[in-house]
């Protein structure tokens, strides 16, 4: 199948790379040269595991290739994907100029009848403005589809390649036909390709995000109450996750919910439900209760350090907002570099994949260090607030011996509290008992 993607940030990238891993003729384009020139190089402008080697197979074997000839790229498909950005707005709505602007585009060389895709993640009622747009510039007949992705950073290959379930919203048996054709490789194993109407499949993206953000968020309110309590929340999580009704998915505590879709997506959800008179009242606490819960790490700090941070070296380990990504949209840990930063610590950093994202979005406020242990030479604490694997099985007599003061506070509870006490340290984690060494 002839397929365009308009769009090579993550999403539009993942897609285009996936559907030509399974045969059909795609181009993916973009209006940005410098990334498309490092795209034909299989220079990847994102951090995936699984991605680059996709993109270099499918580009080498002809399947896939990158322009900045968006309406070459729009007469050659039968079927477009509309996969550009759809940042917040000032009010917290969903900027869809992007989106429109696609549309035109898609309507300006409507060469013959095409099915276009809405994958951006876009608010309840945007598939009729891009009908209406794509109208206003073609009489040729086409079809509007919503297909939200549901595509989690650090695992995008993978969901893709064997989504849970696949949801197309769609305006006629015809379109359905053709979609579910370009899905049938991903869906064989009998996960199910979900077809619903266009409304339904867009308020079901953000109803996805906007749950698995409540589960976060409460789960980290009961990790606070553990700790007031004096309770485990490792315990507590073990007890409600094997629950059949609740399962034990997103009840992980940690430093809060970041990223490019849960904050965004949950702040578009409360805008619409506050336009159309259906006020989401439990969303608007939990983003509260996120905001409140990005500064955890900083409050732990101030408590050990007497809540004197000037002039404290203090380490951090991850700068992502989750591991297995370089993206720091919303990261916690940026969070907390900029509070230590403004109190006058001297901060040092690390990340495996995210330091030249975090070093454009925090300039010269901290120090970025090559390698995790270059961080702790004479810190007075680390900050653990992002779960990379390198992170989970340190040399601990080493760290004692680097650090000035044996204090970890962890986001992620990577380690064993009772551990930690006998190797030597203070080891404040989330929702459980504070741990420290025997005198």
């Amino acid at each position: 199948m002839k397929v365009a993607v308009v769009g090579t940030g993550y999403v539009g990238l993942v897609v285009g790379a996936c559907l030509a891993e399974t045969g059909n003729d795609v181009q993916c384009a973009d209006l940005d040269e410098a990334k498309i020139a490092g795209l034909r190089q299989n220079r990847l402008p994102i951090y995936e595991p699984g991605l680059e080697p996709l993109v270099e197979r499918n580009q080498r074997d002809g399947r896939l290739g990158f322009t900045t000839d968006v309406a070459t790229a729009l007469r050659h498909a039968d079927v477009v994907f509309i996969a550009v950005g759809t940042p917040p707005d000032e009010d917290g709505s969903a900027d869809l100029q992007h989106v429109l602007a696609v549309a035109a585009e898609i309507g300006r060389n409507m060469d013959r009848p095409k099915i276009v895709v809405t994958k951006s993640t876009v608010p309840v009622g945007t598939a009729e403005r891009v009908r209406a747009e794509i109208a206003r510039h073609t009489a040729t007949p086409f079809h509007v589809c919503s297909n939200p992705e549901f595509l989690k950073e650090g695992a995008a290959v993978e969901d893709f390649m064997k989504p849970d379930r696949v949801v197309v919203g769609v305006d006629s048996d015809a379109a359905a036909a053709v979609l579910a054709e370009l899905y049938a490789p991903f869906v064989r194993t009998g996960n199910p390709l979900i077809f619903m109407d266009l409304r339904s499949a867009e308020v079901t993206k953000y109803a996805a995000n906007a749950m698995l953000a409540t589960r976060i968020s409460f789960m980290n309110q009961i990790a606070a109450l553990c700790e007031v309590v004096g309770a485990d929340v490792s315990l507590v999580r073990r007890g409600i996750g094997t629950d059949r009704r609740i399962g034990t998915a997103f009840l992980f505590p940690g430093p809060g919910y970041g990223g490019s879709c849960f904050p965004k997506d949950v702040q578009a959800l409360i805008r619409t439900g506050g336009d159309v008179g259906a006020p989401l009242d439990i969303l608007t606490a939990v983003q509260a209760a996120n905001e409140r819960q990005k500064r955890v790490l900083v409050d732990k700090l101030r408590r050990h350090l007497d809540d004197r941070l000037a002039g404290r070296r203090v380490a951090v380990w991850g700068l992502a907002f989750k591991a297995e990504t370089d993206d720091v949209r919303e990261s916690p840990a940026l969070v907390l570099v900029r509070a230590l930063v403004e109190a006058g610590a001297d901060v040092r950093a690390h990340d495996p994949a995210a330091m030249a994202a975090a070093r454009r979005e925090l300039g010269d406020a901290a120090t970025f260090v090559r390698h995790a242990f270059d961080a702790l030479d004479g810190a007075e604490a680390l900050a653990i607030v992002t779960e990379w694997l390198e992170y989970r099985n340190p040399d601990f007599a080493r760290m004692r011996q680097l650090m000035a003061r044996p204090l970890i506070v962890d986001g992620r509870n990577l380690y064993e509290p009772q551990r930690l006490a006998r190797e030597g340290f203070t080891y404040d984690s989330i929702g459980r008992p504070l741990a420290c060494a025997s005198s």
